[in-house]
Formats: structure tokens, sequence, C-alpha cells
């Protein structure tokens, strides 16, 4: 099975435009998504996608407090 880290990353190729970043690109887990371009569309179908893909149900108010990729990540794999 995929790392958490991998399917985030599938899920982000999938569903969000970064400015500057091509799918499949190296993918910065640090960067504050607000500051990456991202349109809120994209930002809540990312949010339904990983809700989906995981199986849980992370409420708007939470994912929105998850800043980074890694931090998502690290809320994931501490709820897994």
């Amino acid at each position: 099975m995929s790392s958490t880290e991998e399917r985030i990353r599938a899920i982000v190729d999938q569903t969000v435009e970064i400015e500057g970043r091509e799918a499949g690109q190296p993918l910065d887990l640090t960067r504050n998504v607000a500051e990456t371009g991202v349109s809120s569309s994209d930002i809540v179908a990312f949010w339904q996608m990983v809700n989906s893909e995981f199986g849980t149900d992370i409420s708007a108010e939470e994912f929105a407090e998850l800043l980074t990729p890694q931090d998502l990540i690290n809320h994931l794999e501490s709820a897994g």
C-alpha cells in the first residue's frame, strides 16, 4: 500500500493546480497551501478527495487549520 505522503501527492496531482508546479513534480510539503495560488474550489475538491481516499470525516474548519501538506499527513497518520 502507498504511504500517506504518496497518496496525498497523488490527490494533489489530481485536484490542485499550484502556481509554478506541474503534476508529478516534487511537492513542497512544508509550504502553506494558502500561499501557493490554489483556488478555493480546488481546495474544496482536495478536501473532499482526502476524506474519500482515507475514509475520514475531517471537518472544513479542521481542514482549514492544516496549513501544509505535512500538517495534513501528520494529522492522518496520528488519526490512523
